[in-house]
This record gives structure tokens, C-alpha cells and sequence, in this order.
């Protein structure tokens, strides 16, 4: 949600980020519903101010015994009632609303120009991508191969887009998340939570999935939603709060199945693994003061890549540009991870600083320091949110990195002690 004030400021810089992803300017539009907001605000406390002074008035008419004085201030006070009714300044609340919700967050000032991923700024890469000397194979025709990766049987339980994993695959996945959790709890100060899967309207309103994504999520008859990403109940946390300046950062993080239709990717991806309806995924979020999230976004990007490093794969840093910047963030660094078989790279982890976007959508504000004079007016909060990482994708990673000439898998060191000693996979 956007601050109405510093629109009516600069309008121009407003419109001015919207251009950059695309989008027309909208600062006429908003401003317009703003002025009709407030003169409906200001008639109808005129009315009001109006019908409390006859209100007044028919107290000492009646006092008088002035019965035909007080029936006339009676009738006009009725009819201030119902001008302030038909001024309807709820209406033009919502309308200013729907407007300002419908619009994506500003973007940072750095952020690359650009229409889409073609623009987007490499900012550092780890490793060299590995020239295997046999033809690399995909991480489907691996599993398959192994006979532990089934997506005809996934297809007969629940259709396309899911997977079976079975026996060391099945454990391999699970292995995974169970470390990068332990990783991100025990070393990188986050605190572990387990939300529930399921969230109502207001969650993901506050962490802008709603209105404008609907048809990307899955809902149930009883009105819920099942999370799209733990960041919808993670950030939440914050929803409603008044926070103490000491409470901050506050820094959770889940592992969670995630569930999305991907409406909007039909005939993409759709052999393997890349792109589920369901996958597990690892999350982390930070809820900061505005002035400490800059610092915040790089820890908990180079959270996300030390899991990369860890695991033996080839990655590389990327500043998405504007156009490929997602709605709710300012700016968003991509992880992305090389894929021998198929010869690409391709996003694992997106790192996103979303300013107070979302704080304000949600009403998550601190408060700073008092002053000489009590207590301190509030502020909102910064939200931060990462995949530390996709399970699903790590796994992908894995596989065609690790894999070898005779069609086995060589387990990374450090999930060793999540595999009961398996070392390799092999048929």
C-alpha cells in the first residue's frame, strides 16, 4: 500500500516508478480520488458540526416551550443526517483504496532499468559451470532413470505438475530441507516457527497476494487459502502490532509445502520438477526498522547463498530490473543456479527488500525511541522476505551437478548425516 502523502508530494516520482515497470501513470487518477475523498470528509463534518449546533438549539426551544421552533430545527437536522448519508464517504474511502492497493511498490532508485529478465544486472557469480565429460543428463531423466522420480503416478493421484519421489530421492528431498532449516535456526539467528498452511482473506491481503494474484493461489470451500509461501504467515506475525524498538529485527523461518495453480505459465516447464503446484520450500523473513533493512536484504541474501555454496553448486547473484521486479518489492536479488542438463541457468532463491509496502497493508509499525516528552508516535515496519531455499530446485541443483558417467548421484557432505550414511544413489 502506497503512503496517499507522498503522492499528493511528488506525483511525478510516482508515476515515474510506475513507468519504469510499465505501467501508466496513475498519480491523476489517485489524486482525484483523494480530493473527492476528502471533500466527502469535509461536507459531511460540516454536517455534522451543523446538526450538533441545532441539536443546541432545540435544547433551549424546548426549554422555552417553543414547540414550533423546535419541530423546525428537528426537520433540519433530519435532513443534515441525510445529506452526510448521501455524501457516502465510505464509498469513496474504498474507491481511493482499491485504487492505491491495485498499484505495485516504488522502486529503489538502483534498481536496473529494463522491460523484463533480460535486463537483469549479474552482480556476482560463484563457481564455474561444469563442462561434464559425458552427456549431462536432466534431473527427470535421472530420477526416472533411477527409478525413484515417478510423475505417471503422480499424474493418476492428483494430475500434471506433481511428482512421486520415492526411496533415496524421497529421502534426499527431505534431508535437504531438514538442513537448510537446522542451518538458518542454528546458525543464522533465525527462529524457527511452524505455521499453519492454511490463511484467511486478511494475511494475504497484508502480503499483497490479494486482491491482484487470486488466481494464482488454491482456496477451499470453507473460504481459506492454502499458502502460496511461508512468507504469507511468517510476515503476518506483524499484522496489527505495535512493536518496541528492541523487539527488532525479528527474523523466522519455516519449512513449509507450498501449494500455487500457476496460472500464468501454461506450456512452460512442464517435464520435471521446475514448476509444481506443490513443493517445499524453505522461508525466511525479516521485520526490520526502515533504516537497518538495507543491511538486512544482504545478510539474508548471503544466508540464502551460503546453502548454494554448501551444496557443491555453481550460482550467481542478479539484480532483477524494473520490469522483472515483483509487485510487492523494491528491490529483489535472484539466486540463480546452474543446471548441467540443461544447460541454463535458473532462479532457486528471490531475496526481496519490500520497504513498508506491506507493513502498511498489514498496520505492522514499532515505535521508535521515546522522546524528552513520553512516548513516541509510531512508525511502520520494514518487511523482508527470501527463499533460503526452494527444496524442490535444490534438489534439481543437486542432481545434475552431483550427477556421474554410470547414471548414480553423489550425496553433498554436509546432508550426509540426514541419509543414514548414503553417500551415492544409484539403482
Amino acid at each position: 500500500m502506497h503512503d496517499i502523502r507522498a503522492i499528493r508530494a511528488d506525483p511525478a516520482a510516482f508515476d515515474g516508478s510506475l513507468a519504469r515497470r510499465g505501467s501508466p501513470p496513475m498519480s491523476e487518477r489517485v489524486l482525484e480520488a483523494d480530493k473527492w475523498r476528502r471533500d466527502a470528509i469535509a461536507l459531511a463534518e460540516d454536517a455534522q458540526r451543523r446538526r450538533n449546533e441545532r441539536s443546541k438549539a432545540i435544547g433551549q426551544a424546548k426549554a422555552r416551550g417553543d414547540s414550533a421552533e423546535t419541530e423546525r430545527l428537528l426537520n433540519s437536522v433530519n435532513a443534515d443526517i441525510d445529506e452526510a448519508a448521501a455524501l457516502e464517504v465510505p464509498k469513496r474511502e474504498e474507491e481511493l483504496k482499491g485504487l492505491l492497493e491495485s498499484l505495485p511498490n516504488i522502486l529503489d532508485p538502483d534498481v536496473p532499468d529494463g522491460a523484463d529478465e533480460t535486463a537483469n544486472l549479474v552482480l556476482h557469480q560463484h563457481g564455474t559451470p561444469a563442462v561434464l565429460p559425458f552427456d549431462a543428463r536432466q534431473h527427470f531423466e535421472i530420477g526416472e532413470a533411477l527409478g525413484l522420480m515417478d510423475f505417471a503416478a503422480a499424474a493418476k493421484l492428483a494430475g500434471s505438475r506433481f511428482t512421486v519421489l520415492k526411496g533415496a530421492l524421497a529421502r534426499l528431498e527431505r534431508a535437504l530441507g531438514q538442513w537448510m532449516i537446522s542451518l538458518h535456526a542454528d546458525e543464522h539467528g533465525y527462529t524457527e516457527v511452524s505455521p499453519p498452511l492454511l490463511v484467511n482473506d486478511a494475511a494475504l491481503y497484508g502480503t499483497a497476494q490479494l486482491p491482484k494474484f487470486a488466481e494464482d493461489l488454491f482456496r477451499t470451500t470453507d473460504g481459506r487459502w492454502l499458502i502460496p509461501t511461508a512468507e504469507v504467515p511468517l510476515t503476518n506475525l506483524a499484522a496489527g502490532e505495535i512493536l518496541a524498538p528492541d523487539a527488532l529485527p525479528i527474523r523466522v523461518t519455516a519449512l513449509t509445502p507450498c501449494f500455487r495453480s500457476e496460472a500464468g505459465s501454461a506450456g512452460r516447464d512442464t517435464r520435471g520438477m521446475l514448476r509444481q503446484h506443490q513443493f517445499q520450500k524453505c522461508e525466511l523473513v525479516s521485520i526490520t526498522r526502515p533504516e537497518d533493512s538495507d543491511v538486512e536484504h544482504e545478510r539474508m541474501t548471503r544466508c540464502a547463498e551460503r546453502v548454494l555454496t554448501e551444496l557443491g553448486l555453481t550460482w550467481r547473484r542478479v539484480f532483477l530490473c524494473a520490469g522483472d521486479t515483483g509487485f510487492a518489492s523494491a528491490r529483489t536479488y535472484d539466486l540463480e543456479v546452474w543446471l548441467p542438463g540443461q544447460g541454463a541457468w535458473r532462479e532457486i532463491s528471490s531475496c526481496s527488500n519490500c520497504r513498508d509496502f506491506q507493513a502498511r497493508r498489514m498496520n505492522a509499525r514499532y515505535r521508535p525511541a521515546e522522546g524528552a516528552g513520553g512516548k513516541s508516535a509510531t512508525a511502520f515496519v520494514h518487511t523482508l522476505n527470501g527463499s533460503g531455499v526452494a527444496v524442490g530446485r535444490a534438489l534439481i541443483a543437486v542432481l545434475e551437478t552431483h550427477q556421474q558417467a554410470d547414471g548414480s548421484v553423489l550425496v553433498p557432505d554436509v546432508l550426509l548425516p540426514w541419509m543414514g550414511g548414503l553417500s551415492r544413489i544409484a539403482r
